[in-house]
């Protein structure tokens, strides 16, 4: 399993309106190359978004699914990369009482072959990306990255 944490200065409800939006994803995720569809509803529970994810030239097309919302504090997603597994995917947003938030995500394998993967070295890249990803997620969170609208533009 791969946590990461990291305290961000705004509040978990105007967080969670970033997660609430699946085009946004595609900025703040690493290796998210596209978001070519959202279901109406989306973060509803069973919902999805059809992403493209890749490194370089090298990319598949898929899905991520909502397994659970409770908004502002948690978002469960099961995330799709055939052919090679499912990932689950969960964000925890915590108000600090400073006014920040310590935002939480952990990532590990969806699905029997994805758990048998998911081993150590696996597990420290993932954590790696994680990092960058949280980063991204913050800097939009504090207004230093592309806002919602522009995000949607591909800007």
């Amino acid at each position: 399993m791969a946590r990461n944490e990291r305290t961000i200065r705004a509040r978990p409800d105007e967080i969670f309106d970033l997660l609430s939006d699946a085009r946004g994803y595609g900025h703040w995720v690493v290796g998210s190359k596209e978001i070519r569809d959202v279901d109406a509803g989306f973060p509803g529970v069973g919902t999805r978004f059809h992403h493209r994810v890749g490194v370089g030239p090298f990319t598949w097309a898929d899905h991520t699914e909502v397994l659970a919302c409770e908004r502002p504090r948690r978002l469960r997603l099961r995330a799709k990369v055939r052919p090679f597994g499912t990932a689950l995917v969960t964000i925890e947003l915590f108000a600090m009482p400073d006014g920040t938030t310590k935002a939480t995500l952990v990532e590990d394998g969806g699905d029997p072959l994805s758990k048998l993967l998911f081993l150590p070295l696996t597990h420290l890249l993932v954590r790696g990306r994680n990092v960058e990803s949280l980063r991204r997620l913050q800097a939009m969170a504090e207004g230093r990255g592309p806002t919602m609208e522009q995000a949607a533009r591909g800007e």
